[in-house]
């Protein structure tokens, strides 16, 4: 088995670079970076990569955006996602689809090098290795919505104005903006929500039941 590792903790690093070399387990790159581990999978089209979340420049969710793209662009590299924290958006958004190929296991809840090594050949084997706590959380937190976490906060604003039955002039003037303005935001809105225009469908409608399902 061939994989990558992408891990700013140098220690870390090598660390896991050292333990999968003593299981037999090739370590084609070990990288510090999102972007160095995508060049790594391109260039090596290993059978895993085990990614950090947080990782410059930001240190927020540069590996689990990098983990995205892996599952979107290289369906045949399977992604063990190895961290400290449990991002539930981003661990639904790599569970959507297709459940294999894909682990989520949290640094300080592995209890033996054996585990961390089986999880990752049963990933790359096609199979799935979730940390019951991330589970727990998944369970709990709600399912979020892609296409309102994009709208503006702008938008969002005109969508609960929308959702209280207010028309495109009653939005204007409550909001100070030219009718022609609010129209704008509203087709903004359908577009970042996936609404294509259909004679059989009302879009207002559509975006309202998406805003009042995504409140907590």
């Amino acid at each position: 088995m061939k994989v990558v590792i992408a891990e700013d903790n140098p220690l870390l690093r090598d660390g896991i670079a050292l333990l999968l070399g003593e299981h037999g387990i090739e370590v084609a790159a070990a990288v510090a970076d999102g972007s160095a581990l995508l060049d790594a999978v391109a260039a090596h089209r290993p059978d895993a990569a085990v990614v950090d979340v947080r990782m410059p420049p930001t240190y927020t969710d540069e590996g689990l955006r990098a983990a995205l793209t892996i599952r979107s662009a290289y369906p045949q590299t399977a992604v063990l996602v190895f961290s400290q924290w449990v991002e539930t958006s981003y661990a639904r958004q790599l569970l959507a689809g297709n459940a294999g190929r894909v682990g989520y296991l949290l640094k300080d809840r592995i209890v033996s090098t054996d585990e961390f090594v089986g999880a990752l050949r049963r990933v790359a084997d096609g199979g799935t290795a979730l940390d019951p706590e991330v589970v727990r959380q998944l369970l709990a937190a709600p399912a979020v919505d892609a296409g309102i976490a994009r709208l503006s906060a702008r938008e969002r604003e005109i969508l609960g104005l929308l959702a209280e039955g207010r028309s495109n002039i009653a939005l204007a003037d409550a909001l100070h903006l030219a009718e022609r303005s609010v129209e704008k935001h509203i087709t903004a809105i359908f577009t970042k929500l996936d609404l294509a225009q259909d004679p059989g469908d009302h879009r207002r409608v559509l975006a309202v039941l998406r805003y009042l399902n995504a409140q907590p």
